[in-house]
């Protein structure tokens, strides 16, 4: 009984020992569930201290895509827990402060195959040039619900909560909720009031 509730213990250790070399920084106590869907430009990810990422998720730093090239960053902070599923993908900035929260299924994203441009719609989505409307910039102790969207461009204050499948696509403040498709701003005082 011992040895099946050490197994998976050491397999984490053994995995994170594996990879943490590849990162630009891999912060003590931070841990990344073996064998993740996808990993991709490790060397411009950097992960604080106690960073937990669940299984399954893809964490992609993109410096190039065709005949494109970037500088993509992403900064996950102290105490982050990243849900099982989520994507997170860069080609710009992306950024989350110290202790922000991920349900599962959670997308972060700071590009796009291609805009809303009549020119590109006859052309295969995979083969459109990548784009980024600016960097994505999360503050510290943000909740982001189950199977939300954060869009590029974005900046989410301290202490914000994003409710369950948003999409969120504008800016929201620190002390906020966003909710809804696309996500609209609500007051945290508001929402509570009205509890």
């Amino acid at each position: 009984m011992k040895l099946r509730k050490l197994f998976p213990t050491l397999r984490w250790r053994l995995y994170n020992a594996c990879i943490r070399h590849r990162f630009a920084s891999f912060g003590a106590g931070s841990r990344i569930y073996p064998s993740p869907d996808m990993l991709v430009g490790e060397k411009y990810v950097s992960l604080g201290k106690d960073v937990t990422v669940g299984k399954h998720v893809q964490l992609t730093a993109w410096d190039r895509f065709l005949d494109q090239r970037f500088t993509p960053s992403i900064v996950i902070g102290d105490g982050c827990s990243i849900g099982d599923g989520a994507h997170i993908t860069s080609v710009n900035r992306i950024e989350l402060g110290k202790n922000v929260l991920t349900g599962k299924y959670v997308l972060i994203t700071d590009n796009s195959h291609g805009g809303a441009d009549q020119s590109m719609l006859s052309v295969a989505p995979n083969r459109r040039p990548v784009v980024s409307k600016g960097p994505v910039i999360i503050g510290d102790n943000v909740w982001i619900g189950e199977k939300a969207s954060i869009l590029p461009g974005v900046s989410i204050g301290d202490g914000a909560i994003i409710g369950a499948g948003a999409v969120v696509t504008k800016d929201v403040p620190a002390g906020h909720m966003a909710v809804g498709v696309p996500a609209r701003v609500i007051s945290l005082e508001k929402s509570a009031g009205d509890a």
